[in-house]
């Protein structure tokens, strides 16, 4: 028998967020939950809201609506839309990278994963300048810190160049140090800003093998947005779709990648192919129930885009003090969801006779349409000759 997991087993919450700029709501009354010693990747297109999600959740800016909870493993609850932002880090125990590198490029990657660990050296120099005369604890801290500083740089596999400056590196090396200095805060929550952006291949196994690395050995939980579906696939243990700043798929990989409603907002796609894409899925249930044709009242127009319907249904621009709200019809999913409604409100069992029925009075229609043939050769021909006066009429013009 299975038990009802508890709230510590569930390492953040995120219950009801809104979040506004004026009258644009960029998150929409979002509820999902990342498991305890798991990676869970936060995914949908561009502008969907997600960096804006990890912003609520790290502190950049404050939820207007709804509360985000963080479960430590000691029992110590967070509920970080009220800690100041530097103390989301600090106490909460919360770590992040950004879509964008921020290294000290002129720094070397030793020096760089030291930084992250400042707050224990200065803890341990009394907040003074005693570390300069050799306080014992301050020299006990800045040993455990450079041993902890090369550990994270033998499992990202750069400490061979440990004195080098952090510029010096490729972009994926980059990628995977800013990682370890993530890590040599002690997180209990990992949060990543597309860490795969730019990689090639190699460099995304690279990157694979480090977060799998983090999250089977460390005890750390990953939150993890990212566009490379092979890093998703491959390493997520729960998935998050979000599409207009609201939730459209909560699952598992498998369930999600095939969601109809998750082709349709994420790939952006026309119907038809959708179709072809659940094809390569497998998913017949769901061919069934798309496979009605395209639906005009939602259907995008001239001027709409491929996720999209028009311009004038995406967004109602109000006056002043009103909110800037999505209409139903300019969400892919929303649509995916009318279309499966519509499919299965129709009456199916009166479709086959209905069907005969036509025939039926088709077949005597064409046996009168042969009979009468020979007659209607001479009036046709009349016909045929009618246009000639007209051309004349327009040569006459000229």
């Amino acid at each position: 028998m299975n038990a009802t997991p508890s709230s510590n087993d569930f390492i953040l919450q995120v219950e009801h967020l809104s979040m506004k700029f004026g009258g644009l709501v960029a998150i929409g009354d979002l509820t999902f939950q990342a498991r305890r010693g798991e990676i869970t990747a936060l995914i949908g297109p561009n502008g969907a809201g997600k960096t804006t999600v990890f912003n609520c959740i790290t502190g950049f800016y404050k939820p207007t609506e709804g509360m985000i909870t963080l479960n430590k493993r000691d029992g110590s609850t967070y509920l970080l839309e009220r800690l100041p932002n530097h103390e989301i880090p600090a106490r909460a125990k919360v770590a992040r990278t950004f879509q964008n590198i921020r290294l000290f490029s002129g720094m070397t990657l030793l020096e760089n994963l030291l930084v992250a660990q400042h707050n224990k050296l200065m803890k341990a120099s009394g907040y003074t300048f005693l570390g300069l005369f050799g306080f014992p604890s301050y020299r006990q801290a800045s040993a455990e810190s450079i041993e902890l500083a090369r550990h994270w740089l033998e499992k990202a596999n750069l400490v061979d160049r440990a004195d080098d400056p952090a510029g010096d590196l490729p972009y994926g090396a980059q990628r995977r140090l800013e990682i370890a200095r993530a890590m040599c805060t002690g997180p209990e929550l990992l949060c990543l800003d597309e860490p795969a952006a730019g990689l090639n291949p190699k460099e995304s196994a690279a990157l694979n093998e480090l977060l799998m690395d983090i999250k089977n050995n460390t005890g750390t939980s990953i939150l993890l947005i990212e566009h490379d579906m092979s890093v998703v696939m491959q390493i997520s243990d729960h998935v998050v779709v979000l599409e207009y700043g609201r939730k459209i798929s909560d699952g598992n990989p498998e369930s999600v990648r095939t969601d109809p409603r998750v082709i349709a907002a994420y790939l952006g796609v026309d119907d038809e192919e959708v179709q072809e894409v659940l094809t390569e899925v497998g998913d017949e249930d769901v061919i069934e129930q798309l496979d009605t044709g395209p639906d005009a009242a939602h259907g995008p127009g001239n001027s709409a885009s491929m996720m999209a319907g028009p311009v004038s249904d995406s967004v109602e621009h109000a006056d002043e003090g009103e909110r800037v709200t999505v209409s139903k019809g300019a969400s892919k999913a929303a649509q995916i969801d009318a279309r499966a409604t519509s499919v299965a409100s129709k009456p199916t069992p009166a479709a086959k006779p209905a069907a005969k029925s036509s025939a039926a009075k088709a077949e005597p229609k064409k046996a009168a349409a042969k009979t009468p043939a020979a007659k209607a050769s001479g009036p046709s021909k009349g016909k045929e000759a009618a246009p000639k006066p007209a051309a004349g009429k327009r040569g006459g013009r000229k």
